[in-house]
């Protein structure tokens, strides 16, 4: 332990790079700290966090009353199985299920699974309550979608990298393009079609915002088909966008909610899929579950996550925020040619470079607020996400503006 305590930032990168697969590309820092809306790497250096782990972080970082619960219950016991009872799971689902307003859940741990865990129930739900045929049951997506990086995940997905030399892919899946209804509801009309499995806003894509009543037309649309509206918000979730859910902005209910990221505030893997009892009740015991699912730690874990959102107003705090952030946003677009828009919803927003995806000027506005104080990752190449926590004020988000302006004033267009 002292040995790594010395190494340095260069040194811990080149161990990631000797012994680790190189499944990502991180920028290049390394943090060993975190504290409400700051990171701090190795040599002490402090910066604004705003990715917040892809809004796994919405809370802060190490919010104390988070931590607070995973010590004390991991003091106790921290995993049984699903083979017993535990006197912590049941107290959270009858929370997690009142908090979102659904007859269940079906906990899990990352996001992944939330996902594989509601095309396989929608399936089944088609089979035993639609009457379509065994096997073949289709679920339409969207372009552009990330709902994760499993096999049957990828197998929808329309991003190369996604896919090459990953198949043979599985198939019942149709994609059509993202805020495109009468696509959707050309496909949706099809025979064998039991569910919709839509991101409320496309965060991997570029924080991609669908036009105004987009969702609210495709739910009706569902309604139309008989076809289940399945919200995959485990990037959108849990306030970011300005209200406890995404769907919420166009007071939409869907028929599956997909949860995960947010509801442990970054500080443990905890998903979770939430449906009314018509829909849930077609799972019967030995037909999916996880052995760390709805773990004693995750069960309160993610009841203190939940209760911070709402003590702490974090969905108002995001909704003013990023009106104020978007506006400021603007104020560059206007101001410097390479910055040519701005976009989201809440604390979810992205700027699109003026380049394009296959340039290297966004990684490198990157690397130029990295050295100014903030963290940021691009996107596509050419678009810049910002995700700051959701417990930041606005004294510092306005320095994080003013951080961001000065980066941008630095590269010409």
């Amino acid at each position: 332990m002292e040995t790594m305590e010395k190494l340095s930032s260069a040194a811990l990168m080149e161990l990631e790079e000797k012994y680790g697969a190189h499944n990502y590309h991180p920028l290049p820092v390394v943090l060993e700290k975190g504290e409400g809306v700051y990171l701090w790497d190795v040599e002490g250096k402090r910066y604004y966090d705003f990715l917040s782990a892809y809004s796994a972080v919405n809370q802060g970082h190490c919010h104390p009353r988070i931590v607070n619960a995973m010590i004390e219950q991991a003091k106790k016991l921290t995993l049984t199985s699903r083979a017993f009872f535990n006197d912590s799971l049941g107290v959270y689902e009858e929370y997690v299920t009142r908090y979102f307003g659904f007859d269940k859940v079906l906990p899990m741990n990352t996001g992944a699974e939330g996902v594989e865990t509601a095309i396989k129930i929608c399936r089944k739900w088609a089979y035993e309550k639609k009457g379509i045929d065994q096997n073949q049951a289709t679920i339409v997506v969207c372009e552009g979608n990330f709902h994760g990086r499993t096999t049957t995940i990828v197998s929808f997905s329309s991003d190369e990298g996604s896919k090459k030399n990953f198949g043979p892919f599985t198939p019942g899946f149709v994609s059509v393009p993202y805020n495109d209804l009468v696509t959707l509801d050309k496909a949706l009309s099809q025979k064998n079609i039991a569910g919709f499995l839509v991101e409320p806003i496309q965060g991997e894509a570029g924080v991609f915002v669908p036009a105004e009543g987009y969702l609210r037309e495709a739910k009706k649309l569902c309604e139309k088909y008989g076809v289940l509206f399945i919200a995959d918000e485990i990037q959108t979730g849990i306030a970011r966008t300005g209200k406890l859910l995404a769907v919420d902005h166009e007071n939409v209910k869907p028929d599956m909610l997909i949860l995960g990221k947010a509801m442990s505030g970054g500080t443990f893997p905890v998903s979770a899929v939430l449906a009314n009892n018509e829909i849930m009740n077609v799972i019967k015991p030995g037909q999916h579950g996880s052995t760390f699912g709805g773990n004693p730690i995750a069960a309160k874990v993610a009841i203190a996550s939940l209760e911070v959102v709402k003590d702490e107003n974090l969905a108002e705090n995001a909704e003013r925020l990023g009106k104020i952030f978007r506006a400021e946003m603007q104020k560059l677009v206007e101001a410097f040619p390479i910055v040519t828009l701005v976009r989201g919803k809440g604390l979810l927003n992205a700027i699109v470079i003026n380049d394009s995806e296959h340039s290297s000027t966004a990684w490198d506005i990157c690397l130029k607020l990295r050295d100014n104080g903030l963290l940021a990752k691009p996107t596509h190449g050419n678009i810049i996400r910002f995700a700051p926590p959701l417990v930041m004020t606005e004294e510092q988000l306005m320095d994080c503006v003013a951080i961001i302006r000065k980066t941008i004033s630095e590269f010409k267009k």
